[in-house]
């Protein structure tokens, strides 16, 4: 059922279904055909009859670096491409939430912007205790309306969510655990170990009791992201023809540092 994928590869051990985005030479950076894959495959994956429990991840050194620069400049020439990816990045958040199978989160490495936003949407989240975790949408003159101003706040309060997503700063994955942004914190050697442990332990136990408790605790994350997405999606979709976001998308091609006037 997953022949139609590119970006992502699928891989079965037992019950447990790996699910990799699979860019690895660019930190598995998303393009418009990953963003694409990532909207539907949350759904592709709830009906799956030979998975009861996902794990989510990325190929190589990262998780995700998020969104891929050359897609930013892709955005800004072409509004229907933005219009699809509008669409496509509420299909990820909703499909994460209403997956009634346990998702867990392999954070090997770095997880930026989007990257962060679905590790976080993830239901129990391993981190490699050296990751680099962050939401940068500022960084580029972007609003985090991509699920990140849902998502953070539920973590770890408002008062840090908002130090975090105005400044765009990234937090380690030993760091994000001692404040609550993710479950635990691991060493590299041990994440695979300690990942497999725990989806073990959930594929041996009651499922049905397993994933309707997630999907009963989900019942308030779904309303709140019903209430907030669209109104984040369309502060993004404003800043995405900024003159602020086009300099950070040409400095960053330039590799020097934006110079924003707020415009």
């Amino acid at each position: 059922m997953y022949e139609n994928y590119k970006r992502i590869l699928f891989t079965r051990r037992g019950r447990v279904l790996t699910v990799t985005m699979n860019r690895p030479e660019v930190l598995n950076a998303i393009d418009a055909p990953l963003h694409e894959e990532l909207s539907r495959v949350f759904y592709d994956v709830a009906v799956d009859a030979q998975a009861d429990v996902i794990v989510l991840t990325g190929a190589g050194r990262a998780f995700s670096a998020g969104g891929d620069i050359r897609w930013m400049q892709e955005m800004i020439d072409d509004r229907a491409m933005w219009e699809r990816t509008r669409v496509e990045a509420k299909k990820i958040v909703f499909g994460m939430l209403d997956c009634e199978k346990p998702i867990i989160a392999r954070l090997n490495g770095a997880a930026m912007g989007l990257g962060a936003t679905m590790a976080l949407f993830c239901d129990v989240i391993f981190a490699n205790e050296a990751a680099k975790i962050a939401d940068p949408h500022v960084s580029v003159g972007l609003v985090a309306g991509d699920g990140g101003a849902i998502i953070w706040p539920q973590l770890i309060g408002h008062a840090r969510a908002k130090e975090y997503l105005m400044t765009g700063d990234a937090l380690t994955g030993a760091e994000a655990a001692r404040i609550g942004l993710v479950n635990h914190a691991v060493p590299e050697a041990e994440l695979d170990a300690r990942v497999d442990a725990f989806a073990d332990r959930l594929c041996a136990g009651a499922m049905q009791a397993i994933k309707f408790s997630k999907t009963a605790v989900n019942i308030g994350l779904r309303q709140l992201a019903h209430s907030i997405m669209d109104a984040s999606i369309a502060y993004e979709t404003y800043t995405n023809w900024t003159a602020d976001h086009q300099e950070a998308v040409t400095a960053f091609r330039e590799k020097r540092k934006p110079k924003f006037t707020g415009r």
